[in-house]
């Protein structure tokens, strides 16, 4: 064989294989199921992870991320942190809410109220991206239903059946603590953080927790993990706060049914036991 062909073949082999190596390092890798108290059929939220949940996004999260589909009011209501009246009130009263126009046709900011949303952490997109260097961090809202991977066959499968539907909190955990060093040999962009949950693993975003970062009251552990899985949850729970209330009810439809169908079936055996079907009305009787 001619040896420029032998040359050539041999480059596009290592060419090839270059280009498969560098495809797998950026490929993210897949964020471990993790264990949630609203998880399946009958789970719920635990108001004590909620609370720790919010200190971490206010102390921490709230100075990029919005929240702006959850109004104040909401952290009293059932199924959720649990926060009295009074103490959703001062939490209100902490953030500053843009209102108006006033008598002289001026915006102006006054302390929040229980029917005001959480005010974003900048006045526009623009202002935003101003002053993340172009990025736009995402609205938390509904982060935790707008997040996730896809978990591939057989998996989702399975999920059907055991109704898993946390990839989104799986996601945000993983990505919470998931920043690490990069591999020998990859490069990380100025400006960017190694995430080797994130697709392309090139984060904007700088690690954000670190242990010991937030002081907790109750007891818990202060650690990068601890954080992020409470925060995690309040997440879940802001994208979807009426989820205790949306599981009860399905309870509920769920024993109504049964009982309806045991009742249908009883009366439907009732009303027809002596209606006889057609062909044994034709049928000659029995001889004696």
């Amino acid at each position: 064989m001619n040896r420029s062909i032998v040359l050539a073949v041999t480059l596009a082999a290592s060419l090839s294989a270059l280009g498969m190596e560098a495809a797998l390092a950026q490929e993210a890798a897949i964020p471990p199921p993790q264990h949630w108290s609203f998880s399946g059929p009958f789970g719920l939220y635990d108001p004590e992870q909620l609370q720790r949940g919010f200190k971490i996004y206010r102390e921490v999260c709230s100075t990029c991320h919005s929240l702006k589909l959850l109004a104040f009011r909401d952290l009293t209501d059932r199924g959720g942190p649990g926060f009295t009246e009074a103490k959703a009130k001062a939490i209100a009263a902490s953030f500053q809410v843009t209102d108006g126009p006033n008598k002289q046709g001026q915006m102006y900011q006054r302390p929040g109220r229980l029917a005001d949303h959480f005010p974003p952490p900048f006045p526009n997109d623009q202002a935003a991206r101003a002053a993340l260097g172009g990025a736009l961090p995402p609205d938390m809202s509904d982060l935790a239903k707008g997040r996730g991977y896809e978990r591939g066959f057989p998996w989702f499968i399975f999920d059907a059946f055991t109704q898993y539907q946390e990839e989104g909190p799986d996601y945000i955990h993983a990505i919470l603590t998931g920043y690490t060093a990069p591999p020998s040999g990859i490069t990380v962009p100025p400006g960017a953080s190694y995430n080797k949950y994130f697709p392309g693993h090139n984060l904007g975003m700088p690690r954000p927790l670190s242990d010991g970062q937030v002081k907790y009251t109750d007891g818990a552990p202060e650690t990068v993990d601890q954080y992020g899985r409470d925060v995690t949850a309040f997440l879940a729970w802001a994208s979807e706060p009426k989820l205790d209330q949306r599981k009860r009810l399905g309870f509920q439809v769920f024993v109504y049914l049964i009982v309806l169908t045991g009742l249908l079936y009883f009366t439907k055996k009732r009303v027809w036991r002596d209606v006889h079907h057609p062909a044994e009305l034709t049928k000659p009787p029995a001889s004696a």
